[in-house]
């Protein structure tokens, strides 16, 4: 490639797509030893209270250029693609 600009930017985005893959499966496996736990002790697997307020802290802290509805989109996909992971759907 002799574009160094393209070059760099893609390296770059190679890096962060790593980051949040090594993220997402650092989270998955919490929520696999939470969800083993709450089986165990007979406790609700899911909470909705508690992911609708996740979502509204996440918003809250949101910084960066991405929307409300982008953030609420990104964390929701996250959470149900975590909760099909568990579930082997």
């Amino acid at each position: 490639m002799s574009d160094p600009l393209l070059a760099e930017t893609r390296s770059e985005l190679d890096a962060i797509d790593r980051a949040l893959l090594d993220l997402v499966n650092r989270r998955l496996e919490l929520v696999r030893r939470l969800h083993v736990h709450k089986v165990e002790a007979g406790l609700p697997l899911r909470d909705m209270a508690r992911e609708e307020g996740l979502l509204d802290e996440l918003v809250a802290k949101n910084d960066g250029t991405l929307s409300e509805g982008g953030v609420r989109a990104f964390f929701t996909h996250i959470l149900d693609l975590i909760r099909k992971e568990i579930h082997g759907s």
